[in-house]
């Protein structure tokens, strides 16, 4: 009776799985039917043009990548983690240059050894700091230590790269000690907050009454460099309605539930300004206030408000081509003269362009810049030419000219000659 009963209910259950597999399978082939096939020479040709630009892509990142080969060997040489490290940040490099056309000004402000502690206003996604840290492994060889929220060690598979980029959530003292050994650091005091349901129309600072950053510096004894990205709440977006229903919920749970939008190819810029020093007895209070009052001012000097999409796409593309390096000189000669208020010179980060000449190599691609100043020095030398040859032509001219006026001179003999034939006469 028992056995029965088990072989009864096994039947059942492949009975069921069978029905189930067979329903899927007929879904999905009405779905071919009616919708896919009808469709499917449009779905191709968006497809394969798409997959193209990705392939075409997926080659200028390679590019940029190669770009830094003799530094990835030389961190692989030292330790394979280090190796890995400078392959990550030489993809994320390339990858924001040609999306975002990311740029570093004010990188003269990163001290070649020391600590330092970067405060940062949050964007949508810190894909900005990640651009940073990647910027500054290939271009100062060093590592920007970041502390993260918790909740970004707990997303499945992100725990290994977290911790090689070297982010932790530390407490004061963890972050104190760190900075003593001599490390870089950077903290968005603002967190999932200022990040999630910051307006982007005003760019408003959330920090609230948070002064663990302040304790940070102060217990460190190192200075502050606030940092501040333009277009860091443009290029991926919070819906207006789902801040307003969700908000109450993360003040309550913690818990990041928020939906997010965008991916746009945005204009995004980094500007460091100058270190600030605190005495280790200034209040808490007042370091937080003095920074957060120093990154509103950069919000108000960079950033265009109210933030809209459309402007920021306009301004990547404005100035540069998406996929030349050579393009990229054209922000560079316009930048690199230029000054902000403060009087301070603008410093742009050297382009993949310029370590391959450093390494004695030929450019391959050459900006507009370079191209229009060839074609004007040739027409120069060739306008100096033909003037040097009409002014031979003129000398000779000149010269006949003279040769006709002038008389033949004579000899004395032949003077002779004519006071005889007069005297006779």
């Amino acid at each position: 009776m028992g056995h029965g009963t088990i072989m009864h209910n096994e039947t059942s259950t492949y009975e069921v799985i069978r029905k189930f597999a067979h329903g899927v399978i007929d879904f999905w082939d009405d779905l071919f039917d009616y919708i896919i096939y009808p469709f499917l020479p449009l779905i191709i040709a968006f497809v394969l043009p798409a997959a193209i630009l990705l392939f075409m892509y997926g080659c200028v990142i390679f590019m940029h990548a190669y770009g830094f080969r003799k530094q990835i060997r030389e961190a692989y040489s030292s330790s394979v983690w280090d190796g890995v490290r400078t392959s990550i940040a030489s993809f994320w490099d390339g990858f924001a240059t040609i999306w975002h056309d990311y740029d570093v000004k004010g990188i003269d402000h990163i001290p070649d050894h020391g600590p330092a502690l970067f405060i940062t206003f949050h964007g949508t996604l810190p894909l900005d700091i990640y651009y940073l840290i990647s910027k500054v492994i290939l271009y100062k060889n060093r590592t920007i230590h970041c502390v993260a929220d918790k909740f970004v060690f707990k997303v499945p598979g992100w725990g290994a790269i977290v911790k090689l980029f070297c982010a932790t959530p530390g407490t004061v003292e963890d972050c104190i000690t760190n900075l003593k050994s001599g490390n870089l650091m950077i903290i968005a005091p603002g967190g999932v907050r200022e990040a999630l349901y910051c307006d982007p129309a005003k760019y408003n600072v959330m920090w609230g009454q948070r002064l663990g950053f302040a304790r940070v510096a102060l217990g460190a004894n190192v200075p502050i460099i606030p940092v501040f990205t333009t277009n860091c709440h443009e290029y991926i977006r919070t819906p207006g309605w789902a801040r307003w229903l969700t908000r109450g919920l993360y003040e309550k749970t913690r818990l990041p539930l928020c939906p997010i939008y965008g991916g746009f190819p945005v204009k995004m810029e980094c500007h460091l300004g100058e270190p600030m020093y605190f005495p280790p007895d200034t209040p808490p209070e007042e370091v937080r206030d003095t920074v957060k009052t120093r990154i509103e001012e950069m919000i108000q000097q960079h950033q265009k408000l109210p933030g809209n999409i459309i402007r920021g796409i306009r301004q990547r593309f404005s100035n540069s081509c998406v996929c030349c390096y050579g393009c990229k000189s054209r922000n560079r000669k316009s930048t690199a003269a230029s000054a902000n208020e403060n009087g301070h010179a603008e410093i742009n980060i050297p382009l993949t362009e310029d370590i391959r000449r450093t390494e004695e190599q030929p450019a391959v691609i050459a900006s507009i810049e370079e191209v229009e100043q060839l074609e004007l020095d040739e027409q120069i030398e060739e306008s100096g030419q033909n003037n040097e040859k009409a002014t031979e032509k003129d000398d000779r001219k000149e010269e006949k000219l003279v040769n006709n006026a002038a008389p033949t001179p004579r000899n004395s003999e032949q003077i002779k000659e004519d006071v005889v034939q007069k005297h006779d006469v």
